[in-house]
């Protein structure tokens, strides 16, 4: 392991960073995938026709948020050398948040909508400032490893999270509670599990970045976005970067949609129980595991771009097998295909930007692909809720729409040069 990290990088402080994406896994995980998206559907909405609908026009106002602030925040993070006091402040917002869903009951949607769209905001603006340390803790050659690490520990994070939450479900249910008791008690324990998990990150994880020259008389928000601005300027050296961030547009947005209805589909479509439900999400993180964890040696080995391919396929492959389910058993089979293929797409798209990203704007870099990301959190589920609003409440046909942006993603991808795009960011000197 040691010699896939930097000279001054020791494995302590790598299982640290890591174990942010443990942390914050369990707000994904259950507030967003397994738990509080199938409950405001059913029990906040009350199972109205535009629920679905209007939990993914939620998620895609925090998305549009963080598009707005990601590169700014970026853009400070480098000129100031903040990385680490913003995922401080960014990690408290969403466990605050998080928590506080403990009060959106029946019939709230004034209160669950700006909750879940302020927490959302605050878990992705995290992801993006984690996701920058990466190129200071990898050798350039294991960056895909390292990432892999990341991700797929973050996967045993959802696991205990979801082992947890399981558990207090079945005792609930055993005694007669409904939804509405036992849903809200869970966004407590998700808070609290977020909150603990990332403390070994904040005591161990260094900031080893220097604050850059400031521009004279400019105000931190004048500076920060007079940076970004010169790096939109001379997008014409990052050329593949450019490129990929697009293609990351595409696939993601098919990604998003499945993290983001994974448990809609089960429950309306399949017709799982909650701990049903809960139990394929459960098996679904070892899959996602293993995939990131075996995924990172394999991108290293074959290349970023052809690992990248190879998921994506993959992802295609899942989409037929879930339009065409009828009973669990082909369900299951699909539901662990995307398990694979996320933890391995989502790990080699992180590792990918580290390659492109010069030394001196890593934050700023991710910034722009959680841009990217965060697009494509707005364009897939969105989609998935129109087509389903728009035909009554066809799952099935909106998954497979949703399996065109996977096929886009493709497409574009096969333009990008890694080797290229690496070389142009050696050769930023700013």
């Amino acid at each position: 392991m040691r010699h896939n990290l930097a000279p001054d990088v020791s494995r302590r402080e790598a299982w640290a960073w890591a174990m942010y994406d443990f942390a914050n896994s369990s707000y994904t995980t259950i507030v967003i995938t397994a738990l509080f998206n199938a409950y405001f559907v059913s029990v906040v909405a009350g199972g109205a026709p535009w629920a679905t609908l209007v939990w993914t026009l939620s998620l895609a106002l925090s998305y549009a948020l963080i598009m707005l602030t990601a590169p700014l925040l970026g853009a400070y993070a480098d000129a100031y050398a903040a990385k680490k006091r913003l995922l401080v402040a960014t990690t408290t917002g969403c466990v605050l948040f998080t928590a506080a869903l403990y009060f959106a009951g029946p019939g709230e949607l004034w209160l669950a909508i700006p909750l879940i769209v302020l927490s959302n905001f605050f878990y992705g603006s995290g992801e993006n400032l984690i996701a920058a340390f990466l190129p200071e803790l990898a050798r350039e050659e294991s960056l895909g490893k390292v990432s892999g690490w990341g991700w797929s520990l973050g996967y045993m994070g959802g696991l205990l999270s979801l082992g947890v939450c399981l558990a207090y479900v079945s005792w609930a249910q055993a005694r007669g509670d409904t939804a509405a008791d036992f849903v809200p008690v869970t966004m407590l324990i998700t808070a609290a599990l977020f909150a603990a998990a990332s403390l070994p990150t904040f005591l161990l994880l260094k900031e080893r970045a220097r604050p850059q020259p400031h521009l004279a008389g400019s105000n931190l928000v004048h500076e920060s976005f007079a940076r970004l601005m010169q790096t939109l300027r001379h997008a014409r050296h990052y050329r593949d970067l450019r490129r990929f961030l697009i293609c990351t547009v595409c696939y993601q947005a098919g990604i998003q949609t499945v993290i983001t209805l994974a448990a809609i589909y089960a429950q309306q479509v399949m017709q799982f129980t909650m701990q049903q439900t809960l139990g394929l999400i459960f098996v679904v993180n070892i899959t996602a595991a293993v995939g990131a964890f075996a995924f990172g040696y394999l991108q290293d080995r074959i290349g970023h771009v052809p690992a990248i391919a190879l998921t994506l396929v993959g992802w295609m492959v899942m989409v037929l097998m879930a339009w065409a389910s009828e009973g669990p058993g082909l369900f299951w089979a699909a539901a662990n295909l995307a398990g694979l293929c996320m933890g391995a797409s989502q790990s080699a798209g992180r590792a990918l930007v580290g390659l492109f990203s010069p030394a001196a704007r890593s934050a700023e870099f991710f910034g722009l692909w959680g841009l990217a990301v965060n697009l494509s959190a707005v364009l897939g589920p969105v989609t998935y809720g129109l087509v389903s609003w728009l035909t009554q409440g066809d799952h099935r046909l909106s998954i497979l729409v949703t399996g065109a942006y996977f096929l886009a993603g493709l497409l574009i991808l096969s333009g990008v040069d890694a080797a290229r795009g690496r070389q142009a960011a050696l050769q930023d000197k700013a």
